[in-house]
Protein backbone atom coordinates (compact mmCIF):
# COMPACT_ATOMS: atom_id res chain seq x y z
CA UNK A 1 0.00 0.00 0.00
CA UNK A 2 0.91 3.47 -0.68
CA UNK A 3 1.52 6.26 2.17
CA UNK A 4 3.43 9.02 2.58
CA UNK A 5 5.71 8.11 5.25
CA UNK A 6 3.78 9.04 8.18
CA UNK A 7 1.18 7.74 10.65
CA UNK A 8 -1.61 9.16 9.75
CA UNK A 9 -1.16 8.24 5.76
CA UNK A 10 -0.13 5.05 6.72
CA UNK A 11 -3.68 5.10 9.08
CA UNK A 12 -6.14 6.04 6.10
CA UNK A 13 -4.31 3.47 3.50
CA UNK A 14 -4.43 0.67 5.71
CA UNK A 15 -8.47 1.48 6.81
CA UNK A 16 -9.39 2.04 3.73
CA UNK A 17 -7.97 -1.56 2.56
CA UNK A 18 -9.38 -2.39 5.76
CA UNK A 19 -13.08 -1.72 4.06
CA UNK A 20 -12.52 -4.12 1.05
CA UNK A 21 -13.96 -7.55 0.79
CA UNK A 22 -10.73 -8.27 -0.14
CA UNK A 23 -8.93 -7.81 3.25
CA UNK A 24 -11.84 -10.01 5.09
CA UNK A 25 -10.31 -12.55 2.46
CA UNK A 26 -6.67 -12.33 2.45
CA UNK A 27 -4.38 -14.50 4.86
CA UNK A 28 -1.72 -11.90 6.23
CA UNK A 29 1.11 -13.36 8.18
CA UNK A 30 3.45 -9.99 8.79
CA UNK A 31 2.46 -5.80 8.32
CA UNK A 32 5.63 -4.86 7.14
CA UNK A 33 6.42 -0.80 7.24
CA UNK A 34 9.00 1.64 6.04
CA UNK A 35 8.98 3.16 9.05
CA UNK A 36 7.98 2.86 13.04
CA UNK A 37 5.11 5.76 12.22
CA UNK A 38 3.62 4.05 9.45
CA UNK A 39 3.57 0.71 11.21
CA UNK A 40 2.28 2.42 13.83
CA UNK A 41 -0.60 3.63 11.98
CA UNK A 42 -1.10 0.80 10.22
CA UNK A 43 -1.59 -1.11 13.76
CA UNK A 44 -4.33 1.78 15.00
CA UNK A 45 -6.41 0.79 11.90
CA UNK A 46 -6.45 -2.49 12.42
CA UNK A 47 -7.30 -2.24 16.02
CA UNK A 48 -10.49 -0.36 15.43
CA UNK A 49 -11.58 -2.94 13.43
CA UNK A 50 -14.61 -4.74 14.90
CA UNK A 51 -14.29 -7.05 18.28
CA UNK A 52 -14.64 -10.02 16.07
CA UNK A 53 -11.89 -9.60 13.28
CA UNK A 54 -9.87 -7.35 15.73
CA UNK A 55 -8.29 -10.31 17.60
CA UNK A 56 -7.22 -11.84 14.09
CA UNK A 57 -5.78 -9.13 12.95
CA UNK A 58 -3.72 -7.29 16.12
CA UNK A 59 -2.21 -10.87 16.73
CA UNK A 60 -0.16 -10.42 13.18
CA UNK A 61 3.56 -8.99 13.93
CA UNK A 62 3.69 -5.36 13.28
CA UNK A 63 7.70 -4.39 12.16
CA UNK A 64 8.86 -0.89 11.42
CA UNK A 65 12.57 0.15 10.61
CA UNK A 66 14.19 3.13 12.21
CA UNK A 67 14.94 2.39 15.26
CA UNK A 68 15.42 6.14 16.60
CA UNK A 69 16.23 6.18 20.30
CA UNK A 70 13.08 8.05 20.88
CA UNK A 71 10.56 6.25 18.40
CA UNK A 72 12.14 3.13 17.95
CA UNK A 73 14.62 0.70 19.81
CA UNK A 74 14.19 2.29 23.29
CA UNK A 75 11.40 4.89 24.05
CA UNK A 76 8.82 2.99 21.85
CA UNK A 77 6.12 1.16 23.78
CA UNK A 78 5.28 -1.09 21.00
CA UNK A 79 8.87 -3.39 22.26
CA UNK A 80 7.51 -3.28 25.54
CA UNK A 81 3.88 -5.12 24.15
CA UNK A 82 5.81 -7.93 22.22
CA UNK A 83 5.96 -5.88 19.14
CA UNK A 84 8.97 -6.79 16.80
CA UNK A 85 11.12 -4.25 15.27
CA UNK A 86 14.09 -3.72 13.31
CA UNK A 87 16.68 -1.26 14.24
CA UNK A 88 18.52 0.50 11.24
CA UNK A 89 22.23 1.13 10.67
CA UNK A 90 22.18 4.42 10.02
CA UNK A 91 24.70 4.87 13.07
CA UNK A 92 27.26 2.64 11.73
CA UNK A 93 26.71 4.68 8.47
CA UNK A 94 27.89 8.02 9.79
CA UNK A 95 30.88 6.18 12.04
CA UNK A 96 32.09 5.10 8.85
CA UNK A 97 31.92 8.20 7.03
CA UNK A 98 33.30 10.22 10.34
CA UNK A 99 36.48 7.64 9.97
CA UNK A 100 36.70 8.26 6.23
CA UNK A 101 36.35 11.89 6.55
CA UNK A 102 38.93 12.32 9.44
CA UNK A 103 41.53 9.39 8.42
CA UNK A 104 41.03 10.40 4.74
CA UNK A 105 40.88 7.06 3.38
CA UNK A 106 38.02 5.59 1.41
CA UNK A 107 35.29 2.85 3.77
CA UNK A 108 34.88 -0.17 2.25
CA UNK A 109 32.37 -0.75 -0.53
CA UNK A 110 30.93 -3.09 2.35
CA UNK A 111 30.52 -3.78 5.45
CA UNK A 112 28.54 -6.67 6.80
CA UNK A 113 26.85 -6.61 9.94
CA UNK A 114 25.17 -9.34 11.96
CA UNK A 115 21.36 -9.29 12.08
CA UNK A 116 20.24 -8.52 16.07
CA UNK A 117 16.68 -9.24 17.36
CA UNK A 118 14.56 -6.20 19.00
CA UNK A 119 13.61 -7.77 21.70
CA UNK A 120 16.33 -10.66 21.56
CA UNK A 121 15.41 -13.96 20.67
CA UNK A 122 15.32 -15.30 24.41
CA UNK A 123 12.74 -12.94 25.13
CA UNK A 124 10.75 -13.69 22.76
CA UNK A 125 11.04 -17.06 23.18
CA UNK A 126 10.10 -16.35 26.65
CA UNK A 127 6.98 -14.87 25.91
CA UNK A 128 6.10 -17.59 23.85
CA UNK A 129 6.17 -20.04 26.27
CA UNK A 130 4.40 -17.79 28.23
CA UNK A 131 1.46 -17.43 26.10
CA UNK A 132 1.30 -20.65 25.12
CA UNK A 133 1.35 -22.05 29.15
CA UNK A 134 -1.33 -19.33 29.27
CA UNK A 135 -3.38 -20.42 26.48
CA UNK A 136 -3.19 -24.41 27.90
CA UNK A 137 -3.88 -23.26 30.87
CA UNK A 138 -7.66 -21.74 29.53
CA UNK A 139 -7.83 -24.41 27.54
CA UNK A 140 -7.84 -27.21 30.55
CA UNK A 141 -10.92 -24.87 31.71
CA UNK A 142 -9.29 -23.57 34.19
Amino acid sequence: MRANWTEESAYRAVSSWLRLRTSQETHIDLVGAQDDSMAAGARKAFAEIAEGERERWLKIPFTGCDGLPKTGQHGFAWIADGHNLYTSNTDLGLEMLTEAITTGMQPPERKLIAPESVPSLKELAARTAKSESENAYRSAGA
